[in-house]
């Protein structure tokens, strides 16, 4: 296992990961009030594109300053350019 490098981006995602923990508490308290399910699907849509953007968002950084280097030594490789595409379809 490699060793936890802290990059530039974790405190961004950390900060959306709250945002959307608060939010699905929000959904939660939605479903318990018997709120509408078209309402409670709509915010649950909005949480999971939340944490679909942190992960998407660790895992481009992560290539970027991580496997770049493993692969490479040096940034902004094509071996990199081509995970860092294929991640969109995450």
């Amino acid at each position: 296992m490699t060793k936890y490098v802290p990059h530039a981006t974790h405190p961004a995602i950390i900060k959306r990961l709250k945002r959307a923990n608060g939010h699905l508490a929000s959904v939660i308290k939605m479903i318990e009030d018997e709120q509408p399910c078209a309402n409670i699907a709509q915010q649950l849509q909005a949480v999971e594109k939340a944490v679909q953007q942190a992960k998407r968002t660790l895992i481009q950084d992560h290539i970027e300053n991580c496997l770049d280097d493993a692969l490479v030594g040096a940034k902004g490789s094509p071996v990199t350019a081509e995970f860092k595409a294929i991640t969109k379809y995450l």
